[in-house]
């Protein structure tokens, strides 16, 4: 019987790279898991301090990870901060979409991605988490002008095709969510909760709108 020859050529991998494998893989299942709690922590500390820079002490101490953990995934609290801000805004877009996708009709796509805008700031554990951001636009805008405006983006390419379909354009929709984002970042920085009828009323304002752009031919 011949004996194997160690590091002989075969059709499978060969056993040290399978193992390095294995181990990688275990290890990135670990960072996952490390990333999800820094942001999960780093949301949550911003919301019950109303701070968009919180110290990073404070962060993973919430988190219950070290400094160390904290920069082998982040250069910087920069970096951080565009993390909670990329999940939250995709975590709106998704929920925007999926109330826009119970209907289909366009008009009513279109109250329901507005009444889903407002509604952060309807819901008081929402309005609370979003309120640091609300209140810190501009400083946000000036650190991360390119992700704001992909997150921008996003939300309008969720409520185009309703705005066209009902006869609009994407300059109306853009006014529609311009306004329905003022409206929002409006009440929740002065802790006021928009009220149904007020809801109401600006989706009626935009539905005018994008209708009578269509009119008019303008």
């Amino acid at each position: 019987m011949q004996n194997a020859v160690p590091g002989a050529m075969s059709d499978t991998l060969p056993i040290e790279a399978d193992i390095a494998a294995r181990a990688l893989a275990n290890r990135r299942d670990a960072y996952v898991v490390e990333v999800r709690r820094l942001i999960d922590a780093a949301f949550t500390v911003m919301s019950e301090t109303g701070e968009i820079d919180p110290p990073v002490r404070d962060i993973v101490k919430h988190a219950g990870l070290s400094n160390q953990a904290f920069y082998r995934h982040f250069p910087s609290k920069d970096a951080l901060l565009l993390a909670v801000l990329a999940d939250g805004q995709r975590q709106l877009v998704e929920h925007l979409r999926r109330r826009i996708a119970t209907t289909s009709d366009p008009a009513d796509q279109i109250r329901r991605w507005i009444g889903g805008v407002l509604a952060q700031a309807r819901d008081t554990a929402a309005a609370r988490a979003t309120r640091p951001f609300a209140l810190n636009g501009e400083r946000l805008a000036a650190r991360f002008p390119a992700e704001l405006a992909a997150g921008r983006a996003e939300l309008l390419e969720s409520l185009t095709p309703a705005v066209r379909t009902l006869g609009g354009d994407e300059q109306d929709a853009a006014f529609v969510r311009d306004l329905a984002l003022a409206r929002m970042n409006d009440a929740i920085a002065q802790r006021r909760t928009p009220t149904s009828g007020e809801v109401r009323r600006v989706v009626v304002f935009c539905l005018d709108g994008v209708r009578g752009g269509r009119t008019h031919g303008t």
